[in-house]
């Protein structure tokens, strides 16, 4: 995670214009103040999408629909998308904000738990070549198990806000109360990422910092 500001700014700056349709969500979400993702990580997102050509794609945490567009217009619509989201007021504003969009075809949004979900994928032997996961934090941990089992080998799944903007080296007790969870579960989850045999796993500084797994 880079905090010198300057530095931000100036990788800011470079990137070039977004799509009329992400600019006007991009701006909606910043002026109700609702969490959407760095233009680093929708950048490294983008940069995936070219690679990889995944084919199916998995999003836990589709909020206003931000990520799940940027990922959908990096992959010219080639790419089937599932994503899932459990906030009323999110999952109207992305069905309106998907409607917009001419990937709306390839973009299913599922209300609901996350957690539920997942289990069902699994039963239903479902697997993905791209997983994306930027959901409830303490969360993370709890769905490992299931998302690793959608995952086939080459699968690349990728954690957002991994580093909490840095208190995650800090000692649980100079941590909120209220944040005590989210922050033990992190670092148990990001543990569980590099010691998993089933997967290569790097964790990059980039936005609020992110983890890169592949399955073996």
């Amino acid at each position: 995670m880079i905090t010198d500001e300057r530095l931000v700014n100036y990788i800011h700056s470079l990137e070039p214009d977004r799509s009329e349709l992400l600019e006007t969500i991009r701006a909606e979400a910043l002026a109700a103040e609702i969490p959407i993702i760095r233009d680093e990580t929708a950048a490294l997102l983008k940069c995936f999408m070219r690679m990889l050509r995944p084919k199916r794609i998995l999003e836990i945490g589709a909020a206003v629909g931000y990520s799940a567009l940027c990922m959908a217009e990096a992959c010219d619509g080639q790419a089937e998308m599932l994503t899932v989201e459990s906030y009323p007021p999110r999952i109207e504003a992305a069905t309106r904000n998907f409607a917009r969009s001419p990937y709306r075809d390839q973009i299913t949004l599922i209300p609901g738990d996350a957690g539920a979900l997942l289990h069902r994928l699994v039963e239903e032997g479902q697997h993905f070549d791209f997983i994306f996961m930027d959901a409830a934090k303490a969360q993370y941990i709890v769905w490992l198990p299931d998302i690793l089992r959608l995952m086939s080998a080459g699968s690349v799944l990728v954690s957002d806000n991994i580093l909490q903007d840095g208190s995650i080296i800090e000692s649980r007790y100079q941590v909120e109360r209220r944040d005590r969870t989210i922050h033990t579960r992190m670092r148990e989850y990001l543990f569980r990422l590099k010691h998993e045999e089933a997967l290569e796993t790097a964790i990059l500084p980039v936005g609020d910092g992110v983890s890169i797994s592949v399955r073996k």
